[in-house]
């Protein structure tokens, strides 16, 4: 049995003395959370930085295609660059200024490698663009609550970062009854989301209405760890006397996951290789919530988000409101500094977050956090040998079995892995946490899916290669045939006239025989 998550609906009942109808989801594990780092100061905005360079690629799907010029002066919530394809959101002003350049900067991943920007110099006014918001936003339809989310570039803003009117749409064709909220926040150092249910409960709940309106969702849940007494107070005054409901869970990693906050609230799980629709469920995060109360009540596009800096390296820590588009190294200046060099900066939480060769990376809308941390904070024992032990598959939330497919990946056989779960690990980190080989196993695991998923590409790259070739080598035949069918034509053509000639000929000569 799990210890580390075995006893937690126990304590949970125990402490709270409610909530008996929470359920259990297997594995978990319990990582030192260091959140009363940044979890105590309220909400600073950030000050404003000179030059702002905003992505044009900051969500799932294709990236947003540049409107502006270069020169071009903008206001703060003007659109910058609009949606492409199905699957996109459009990019907004983060503040008023002048375009100065567009092109390649280093993008917030761990490859550094550039993707297409916008660069803004603020004018320091950060003056809004003139919008005119509905009177009462739930007077709306829900194809125009959907319609003015995309519009406002809002994207999942747990980590997902995918489009949110897409998920919007997609759910009411599904017809989900269950909207879920996603206040777990479960990877150590970030509090972000606790900070904003503190301050602005009523504006999410207030959000939580208008994803239901667009919805049509019936039950409206809010799930927030029992580490969090503050936020689940706040949200439950905000929440009391309508159809919201606040439920604490445990805090367990990986709580804050879809899957496992489904399983929990519900007791129903996702089936493999499927979505949360497929069982009548929707889950958004609460700071997406508020991203929406914002558009719809305010005609606020999503040009700024909450952002926990911490670690043992930053002198201050805390949570900034941050516009998209400042660097990391903005954040560190506002809180404090560094007091000694880091020995890992990390941008989004430290399980499940994206390691970071430097400070010059812009935020996006998807950075929970910017992490500083110490060599103490940080554990450098090198990897050793596989003791066939099992805790990974103990601590797996999956219920997968991540010895069996690393010794498939360690075979260079990922295709192996995928027999054994590989596409449904959620890439969470609580294998390798409590590995005590110290095996680096979701690294394993990403760079397998990442091969499988290159494989998948090369492969329909070949049979669209084949694909052509195959349709030349058809027309090229069909063009042989229809020239021979031409040349027979015409052969057949000349015969029949040099017949018809000839015949006349002999008419023409039997006649002149009749007459003489």
């Amino acid at each position: 049995m799990n210890t580390a998550g075995s006893n937690w609906f126990t304590r949970l009942t125990a402490t709270l003395g409610m909530n008996s109808h929470l359920h259990t989801f297997p594995g978990g594990v319990h990582p030192e959370g260091r959140k009363d780092l940044s979890a105590e100061p309220p909400i600073r905005l950030l000050p404003l930085p000179e030059r702002l360079f905003v992505p044009l690629q900051q969500h799932i799907g294709a990236p947003a295609k540049h409107l502006v010029q270069v020169g071009e002066a903008v206001k703060k919530g003007q659109l910058l660059a609009g949606s492409q394809g199905a699957i996109s959101a459009p990019v907004h002003a983060p503040t008023s200024g002048r375009v100065i350049a567009i092109g390649d900067f280093p993008a917030p991943h761990p490859s550094g490698l550039p993707v297409a920007a916008v660069t803004i110099e603020a004018d320091g006014a950060d003056a809004w663009l003139d919008v005119d918001p509905p009177s009462d936003p739930f007077s709306l339809s829900p194809e125009e609550i959907a319609a003015r989310v995309g519009a406002a570039g809002i994207v999942g803003l747990g980590g997902a970062a995918f489009p949110a009117a897409v998920k919007l749409n997609l759910s009411r064709k599904s017809e989900i009854s269950t909207l879920i909220m996603n206040g777990g926040e479960c990877e150590p150092y970030l509090t972000c989301d606790d900070r904003l249910m503190r301050e602005r409960a009523r504006e999410i709940v207030e959000g939580i209405r208008l994803i239901a309106l667009a919805t049509g969702a019936r039950t409206l849940l809010v799930g927030i760890e029992d580490n969090k007494p503050e936020a689940i107070a706040a949200m439950s005054a905000a929440a009391q006397g309508g159809p919201v409901q606040v439920t604490p869970v445990p805090a367990l990693y990986p709580m804050g996951s879809e899957k496992q906050m489904i399983q929990v609230l519900t007791g129903q799980e996702v089936p493999a290789g499927g979505r949360a629709a497929d069982i009548g469920v929707l889950v958004h995060n609460v700071g997406t919530a508020y991203a929406v109360q914002q558009a719809l009540c305010h005609g606020r596009p999503l040009v700024s988000r909450i952002v926990t800096v911490s670690g043992g390296a930053v002198i201050a820590p805390g949570n900034l409101e941050v516009p998209v588009g400042a660097l990391a190294a903005d954040l560190i200046r506002a809180c404090g500094g560094l007091r000694e060099d880091p020995a890992r900066l990390v941008l989004g939480g430290p399980m499940m977050g994206m390691q970071m060769s430097g400070l010059e990376i812009p935020i996006v809308k998807g950075s929970s956090g910017v992490l500083a941390l110490t060599a103490r904070e940080v554990e450098s024992t090198r990897p050793g040998p596989c003791i066939r032990c099992s805790t990974c598959v103990r601590a797996c939330p999956m219920g997968l079995l991540p010895l069996e497919m690393a010794a498939r990946i360690r075979a260079g056989d990922p295709a192996g892995a995928v027999d054994w779960g590989l596409k449904d690990c959620i890439a969470c980190g609580s294998c390798s946490y409590v590995c005590p080989s110290h095996i680096p196993l979701v690294h394993w695991f990403n760079h397998a899916k990442g091969d499988l998923a290159a494989r998948e590409r090369q492969k329909l790259r070949n049979e669209a290669t084949k694909r052509l070739a195959e349709e030349r080598s058809a027309r090229m035949e069909r063009i042989a045939r229809e020239r021979e069918e031409a040349a027979r034509q015409r052969a057949a053509k000349k015969a029949a006239a040099e017949a018809a000639k000839k015949a006349a000929a002999e008419a023409a000569s039997s006649q002149q025989e009749v007459t003489a």
